[in-house]
């Protein structure tokens, strides 16, 4: 028989706790635990033993079972390692407005065209305003069937009645279960609605993808349990107010989660980016300081970012750090290297770094064009326009080489850059861009031309 019970859960971890506390026990975070009513019920071991799967030997396990499906749109596919594997559950994350809709609603629309059976769930939108959002992207199709649907045992007898390949669920955090004592959206209504749902994909082979709501830090909403239940978890970022999007894989299961895919929000959907650095450097000011160009690899794809920073005068007892696109932890590391080992310092002042189109400096190798872009900002001497620079940044002021040297000269030197700072055990470089060797910060400085005696005032 169902028993209830009062616990306090923590919105962020999914712990439980008897007593509510301002701080949750279990992952330190703060006004994160919530009252909810937990219904409890006695397990049934004779029907698990019953339902349980037969094992196998691993010789006969079908290899071809997690072979990824193609969506048909190239980013996604590059993200995903192919397509979305049957059988699995993805999660797909963003802010309101990103785009997690248009994109699903095209990825449905193509598998549907090629004679799959599509279910789309909406929870937030009315089927109007979803058939006229396919409208606009063209993605009418016969076998692609859409129900509006808040209550999840309504959702699995669809599931059961219709068998689709693919579904996808917008949104889990409007799922909820009639037999769960929570509000829709809670942690237990979240947490069980999304192991109801992969163990329907699990049983029956049916690719679900579900949209996911973010928190105002950028991380999915719901206990984190949820991340670790799933096979795959996307997460779609960009400004509401700008085309450019960013995707990329948090979690997979299936392949790696280094590659980044860009999208470009048109009136008629989302398209690909054709070519990423030429959008990134397309409004870039020459001969402006605080900018400098660094070349990174994003899973397979070299990309050309701007770097900018820009110190200012400042009347607060601790000057402001500001770094958008950059760890904040690095920008001080590089901060006090510059002040202790080549002589800049900018403590005296507000510092603000970022980058532009809204890519993360993920890898160390982007130390030295931040660090050019800081002098150049302290100085207000440019950095030289047919110049890039790559480099890890020690503590001692030294460089040490990034992966992929030729790769991203190559790319800068389609674009017509010309030189590029490297560290000493850098590789040679390409065809059409002269490599310049630095051993530490200094020598790099010198390089590019920003040892001067003047200093921000």
């Amino acid at each position: 028989m169902a028993k209830l019970r009062t616990v306090h859960r923590c919105t962020e971890c999914g712990a439980s706790h008897p007593k509510w506390a301002g701080r949750c026990p279990s992952c330190s975070a703060w006004n994160s635990l919530v009252e909810e009513v937990e219904e409890t019920r006695a397990a049934s071991t004779l029907a698990s033993i019953a339902g349980a799967a037969p094992a196998v030997p691993i010789t006969e396990v079908d290899a071809t079972d997690g072979t990824p499906v193609a969506t048909g749109i190239g980013e996604l596919d590059r993200v995903l390692g192919g397509g979305l594997v049957p059988g699995s559950v993805t999660v797909l994350g963003g802010e309101p407005g990103i785009g997690k809709s248009t994109l699903l609603l095209d990825v449905a629309a193509r598998r549907a065209s090629l004679g799959a059976s599509v279910l789309y769930v909406t929870g937030e939108e009315s089927p109007a305003q979803v058939r006229g959002r396919a409208e606009r992207l063209g993605a009418l199709r016969p076998n692609l069937y859409l129900q509006a649907e808040t209550v999840l045992p309504g959702v699995l007898a669809t599931i059961e009645s219709l068998r689709p390949e693919l579904v996808v669920v917008d949104s889990i955090q409007t799922m909820s279960d009639p037999d769960i004592g929570s509000a829709p959206g809670s942690v237990v209504q979240v947490r069980e609605c999304a192991h109801r749902l992969v163990r329907e994909a699990k049983e029956r082979g049916t690719t679900v993808v579900l949209v996911g709501h973010v928190t105002k830090e950028g991380g999915l909403a719901g206990p984190r349990l949820l991340e670790h239940v799933v096979d795959t978890v996307l997460s779609f970022e960009g400004e509401r107010h700008h085309a450019l999007r960013l995707l990329r894989a948090v979690k997979h299961r299936f392949g790696a989660t280094t590659e980044l895919g860009l999208f470009e929000m048109l009136e008629d959907g989302l398209a690909a980016v054709a070519d990423p650095s030429g959008l990134f450097l397309a409004d870039r000011r020459k001969g402006v300081p605080g900018s400098a160009v660094v070349p990174l690899v994003e899973g397979q794809r070299p990309l050309l970012v701007e770097v900018q920073a820009l110190v200012a005068k400042s009347d607060l007892p601790n000057p402001r750090r500001s770094a958008q696109g950059l760890d904040h932890a690095r920008l001080g590391m590089l901060l006090a290297v510059l002040a202790q080992r080549v002589g800049f310092n900018a403590g005296g002042g507000d510092v603000y770094v970022s980058t532009v189109g809204g890519v993360r400096l993920g890898e160390h190798g982007a130390d030295l064009a931040v660090c050019l872009a800081l002098v150049s900002a302290i100085t207000r001497r440019p950095v030289p326009d047919d110049l890039v620079a790559c480099g890890e940044v020690g503590l001692g002021g030294e460089l040490r080489q990034a992966s992929q040297i030729q790769r991203r000269l190559a790319e800068a030197a389609r674009l017509g850059f010309t030189r590029a700072i490297v560290p000493m055990s850098a590789p040679n470089g390409v065809p059409g861009i002269s490599v310049l060797r630095a051993a530490g910060l200094s020598d790099a400085l010198g390089l590019a031309d920003l040892l001067s005696t003047d200093r921000f005032d």
